[in-house]
């Protein structure tokens, strides 16, 4: 039951455009993990930039950076 959520700053997606990151994203998730596509889900959500820190940075990324497998270039 893989789950996957995106946060990022707002890009303005219309709902085509979000459901086409969601199933290239599925895809993905679907071939690394042999997984159905019924398995996976997918979150999106807009942070305006100066809430990340507090809100995503604080909270998901720097108290979890061991668990990261792809670790983000920048700090706070």
């Amino acid at each position: 039951m893989p789950h996957v959520d995106i946060k990022s700053f707002p890009h303005d997606l219309n709902d085509e455009q979000k459901a086409a990151l969601a199933d290239d994203i599925a895809q993905v998730i679907i071939r690394h993990f042999n997984s159905k596509d019924s398995s996976v889900s997918v979150a999106y959500s807009e942070v305006q930039p100066d809430d990340w820190k507090a809100q995503v940075w604080d909270t998901q990324i720097g108290p979890h950076m061991d668990e990261l497998i792809k670790k983000p270039g920048y700090s706070m």
